[in-house]
């Protein structure tokens, strides 16, 4: 076992395509999304005003959307006609329609109407321009003497600013570290192959050697991820420390065993990296970070459960952002284990059938030689 671990180890650390892709991908990665995200929330989104009302309480009610800083009144409009121009342009991406009888209808106590025009087309955009233009009325009410009817308070839990880094980053940093093990361990499986280094080697050896090897380096890399990038990024942690490791400890193992079984099937290392990089964005999607379950077929939803992240980004939101313990996210530990038994199941026959079988002379070129000394990128 010792001299699989050596090897194992010897072929990471001396391929800069492999340490590329398992070590420095993940940090790389997770602090570059981070960073893309760090702002959190969109502000001051330019918006147009089409003032038909051109009264002191339209200009009051301006001067507070002004204020918002959500929304940006970049343009005055003449007309709806002019306003259409300018968002089909995009240089606006909502339109304040005040119409002429605004303020006579404040003045006589009637309901005044405000139309609102938002571009739905990226929910980002939508959500502050229409969040930024409500909140607006709702102070402009009181300010005038209106009181709602429902005394309405909102009190946003887990993610108190609304940002979306917060939102999406905890499940992404969770696929990114399930992604980096799947290309990672399937190039070295393509080195394995054409070195004909499955010869003559023990199916369990060689499976708790890797085993043993990607984990203890995928759990100092979590470590990271789940502590001091999180500190960095203010990414909430109120999840106590045993619940993410009754967690990460299923999860990365899981994902080991599906490396292992996958990686049987490259003949080549670059042949992992081409057929696991499309499946990020689909695997994220049925993770139901960025779209909940519901609003997929029930099969698709069904089909995702057989990936380890999907079960792992819900216990890490659950855990981490919402303080869950082990109890409330143990449908989910259960589920891993699962996946790792079933993994493990699939590792051992894919690995046994594959050093029993025939082992075929690999053709030597100048291309392969060269790929299997030197970086694999």
């Amino acid at each position: 076992m010792l001299k699989t671990i050596a090897l194992e180890c010897k072929i990471i650390f001396k391929n800069g395509g492999v340490v590329l892709i398992l070590i420095l991908a993940p940090i790389i990665y997770a602090t570059l999304y981070s960073s893309c995200y760090a702002k959190q929330v969109l502000e001051r989104v330019p918006i147009a005003i089409v003032d038909n009302s051109h009264s002191h309480s339209s200009r009051e009610f301006i001067s507070y959307l002004s204020a918002s800083p959500y929304l940006n009144p970049l343009y005055t409009a003449t007309d709806i006609t002019e306003a259409k121009e300018l968002f089909y342009n995009r240089k606006i991406y909502g339109i304040v329609y005040i119409p002429k009888s605004y303020e006579t209808e404040i003045i006589r106590g009637q309901q005044a109407v405000v139309s609102l025009y938002c571009d739905a087309s990226y929910f980002l955009m939508y959500r502050q321009v229409f969040q930024g233009v409500v909140g607006v009325i709702s102070t402009f009410n009181r300010e005038i003497g209106i009181e709602p009817v429902v005394d309405f308070r909102s009190h946003n839990l887990f993610n108190p600013y609304l940002g979306y880094g917060t939102f999406i980053m905890p499940a992404i940093l969770v696929v990114i570290l399930q992604q980096t093990l799947l290309m990672g361990i399937g190039v070295v499986g393509g080195i394995w192959s054409r070195r004909q280094l499955y010869k003559g080697k023990s199916v369990m050896q060689t499976i708790v050697s890797k085993a043993i090897v990607y984990g203890a380096i995928y759990a100092v890399i979590a470590a990271y991820i789940l502590t001091i990038h999180y500190r960095i990024f203010g990414y909430p942690t109120n999840g106590t420390i045993w619940t993410c490791i009754a967690i990460i400890f299923p999860y990365i193992l899981s994902v080991i065993l599906l490396a292992i079984t996958l990686s049987t099937l490259y003949k080549r290392p670059e042949t992992a990296v081409i057929c696991t990089l499309w499946t990020s964005i689909p695997i994220l999607l049925l993770s139901g970070a960025s779209l909940p379950p519901e609003a997929f077929p029930h099969w698709m939803h069904t089909i995702g459960k057989i990936i380890p992240s999907s079960s792992a980004v819900t216990a890490f939101i659950r855990a981490q952002s919402m303080g869950a313990d082990i109890t409330d996210v143990g449908v989910e530990v259960i589920r891993l284990w699962a996946l790792v038994a079933i993994y493990g199941t699939t590792s051992y026959l894919a690995l046994k059938k594959r050093m029993s079988g025939r082992t075929t002379k690999s053709r030597t070129s100048n291309l392969s030689s060269y790929n299997d000394r030197h970086t694999l990128l």
